[in-house]
């Protein structure tokens, strides 16, 4: 390598003072996933859109993986919890937090894929932890509190993750490409079904949290005194959306 050439075993060194901000990168990356797909990204293509040279993006970050590893952070952060005022059962709770996760996937579409391989369960944790109290309190047993918190999340990432990944001709289709001739008991179902993509999403959680919880009467009210003192109580949290005037809740 000759001297002079900016270069240490390969690896273009970083500048020594930031030319742009932690996040002005992450926003910009987004933009470009957002707007021109995932394939699009690439550290020279993010270098353009900031109007720098490839090396200043290593002051803040080690390499493509960790900028869309950070995006996939950003992304999970912009979810909003419901308001527990504007949710007068406790499933109406699990509904709203489920639907507004899967708003957030869904205004990102292209982003899926980076969701997929880098989800930040890390940031989570306040919310698992705020979900096992909630059963807690409506009298789930211990027991079973695990297995609804596992599914609730399984159930959402799968789901949210799936409708994202549909192609602009298919989104918000249950089912494409179905023909009477040779699917003709799941094409009678479809031109039976009156539900949207979103209010499918929402009864499938609904009837999830039936059959995992029994026990407990989806009509029992949230928690309410609960969620607000779990909530104002960890600065970490994003906020809180107020779900009546946000459509997270689809009856």
């Amino acid at each position: 390598m000759p001297a002079g050439s900016g270069r240490h075993n390969g690896v273009m060194p970083r500048p020594s003072s930031p030319l742009i901000s932690h996040g002005a990168v992450v926003e910009a990356s987004l933009r470009i996933v957002d707007r021109e797909g995932l394939d699009a990204f690439s550290l020279p293509r993010l270098a353009r859109e900031l109007n720098v040279q490839a090396p200043s993006l290593y002051h803040h970050f080690a390499d493509r993986a960790d900028i869309l590893r950070t995006v996939a952070r950003a992304i999970v952060l912009q979810t909003r919890l419901p308001d527990p005022a504007a949710c007068a059962t406790w499933v109406d709770w699990f509904v709203g937090l489920s639907m507004a996760f899967r708003n957030v996937v869904l205004s990102h579409r292209n982003a899926a894929p980076i969701l997929l391989e880098f989800m930040p369960r890390d940031l989570l944790i306040e919310n698992y932890e705020l979900c096992v109290q909630i059963l807690a309190e409506i009298g789930v047993s211990p027991s079973q509190r695990i297995l609804v918190i596992n599914g609730l999340d399984t159930l959402t990432l799968g789901a949210s993750l799936a409708e994202a990944a549909k192609s602009p001709a298919t989104a918000g289709q249950v089912f494409a490409s179905v023909e009477a001739a040779t699917e003709p008991m799941l094409a009678q179902a479809l031109a039976a079904n009156t539900r949207t993509a979103q209010e499918l999403f929402a009864d499938s959680i609904r009837s999830f949290l039936a059959g995992a919880v029994p026990g407990v009467p989806p009509e029992m009210p949230a928690p309410q005194a609960l969620i607000a003192r779990f909530t104002g109580s960890r600065s970490r949290w994003p906020g809180v959306l107020t779900a009546a005037n946000s459509g997270l809740l689809p009856r």
